[in-house]
């Protein structure tokens, strides 16, 4: 499992999901982007290009980090799911709560 954090276009961070997001590695996410968040940024893209499987505690994360960037003025937006985990969101209803785009490049227009 990894993250990857680039810049992407403008001042929007992109964050790369490799391999599942699950109990043991929720953390690292969460470290990753409070310290971006801390460093300043405000605009998070997280890419599930190349993941196939989100846990319980994978869902907590993310709602949890949405909350804390929307806090500071932020916005925390999802792309790339496949269709698993669309579903997934759809029957959390966490769909509402996020910003879904089907491409990384979808999720980026009109930051």
């Amino acid at each position: 499992m990894a993250f990857q954090v680039k810049r992407g276009e403008g001042d929007v961070t992109v964050v790369d999901v490799d391999g599942q997001l699950i109990v043991g590695n929720r953390q690292e996410l969460k470290q990753t982007v409070l310290d971006e968040l801390e460093k300043g940024e405000r605009k998070f893209l997280v890419d599930f290009t190349h993941t196939g499987y989100i846990d319980s505690s994978g869902l907590g994360v993310l709602v949890s980090l949405s909350k804390k960037i929307r806090e500071q003025g932020g916005e925390l937006r999802l792309s790339s799911l496949n269709e698993d985990l669309r579903t997934l969101f759809e029957l959390t209803k966490l769909d509402t709560l996020f910003r879904i785009a089907d491409s990384r490049e979808e999720g980026l227009e009109n930051f």
